[in-house]
């Protein structure tokens, strides 16, 4: 029996960037942010964990080719893009777009006095170019305590499942792993353990060589796992 293969990716280990009205925290290689020993974990690409001062933002941009999921934590995020599309993305909602064949966009924090906290994770297709997509869910209605609540299933065009998790302190539960796949946990808020790891908020862990994974929270804890071809 192979044993299960942890690397855990600290906090306070991930990449920065300060530009004033942005605070940013990669935890892989990321624009000026370069670390060869940190490029993604399978097709997971970017979890950039940003912090947005009120009335900055980033301005119009392209993308494509890859799967873009926008949590917002705290405060509001306004988006615009080509295909139409003008929202405020409130805390506990979650944005996905398929840049597929091409797609610009902005994102602002629309607020005068009040940050916005936000997640933003880009993971690669399966295949390359499509018609962009885009889709929200409200997870703060959606989300069930003490489980883990699928997202946006068998909508995006990767290789993976994507889980919202909710625990309260002293709760646990398993999260299924096919076989070959590997695993991405990314902490939200509060600590969870997992084969005698403890992660905290920020912190990340890419986790190999399992067929079921049994998470327990040390403290309340909201958290997202990726299980990746």
């Amino acid at each position: 029996m192979k044993t299960m293969n942890l690397m855990k990716r600290s906090a306070d280990e991930r990449g920065q960037t300060e530009l004033g009205w942005l605070h940013g925290r990669h935890t892989f290689s990321f624009g000026e942010y370069y670390d060869p020993n940190n490029m993604g974990f399978r097709s997971l690409r970017v979890i950039n964990d940003d912090v947005i001062e009120p009335g900055g933002g980033f301005g119009t941009h392209p993308h494509r080719d890859m799967e873009i999921f926008t949590y917002v934590i705290e405060g509001e995020l306004e988006h615009k893009d080509s295909l139409g599309n003008g929202r405020v993305i409130q805390a506990g909602d979650l944005q996905y777009m398929s840049a597929g064949s091409g797609v610009r966009h902005s994102e602002f924090n629309p607020s005068a006095d009040r940050q916005t906290h936000l997640l933003q994770i880009w993971i690669q297709p399966q295949q390359p170019g499509g018609a962009p997509r885009y889709a929200e869910l409200k997870l703060g209605s959606a989300a069930k305590s003490d489980a883990l609540t699928p997202l946006f299933a068998g909508q995006h065009r990767a290789d993976a499942e994507f889980y919202f998790g909710k625990l309260a302190a002293g709760k646990s539960l398993t999260i299924p792993v096919k076989a070959s796949s590997g695993v991405w946990i990314h902490v939200i808020s509060g600590k969870l353990t997992i084969n005698g790891a403890i992660l905290g908020s920020g912190d990340g862990a890419g986790i190999e060589d399992v067929t079921e994974l049994k998470t327990n929270a040390t403290q309340d804890a909201e958290f997202l796992a990726f299980v990746l071809a």
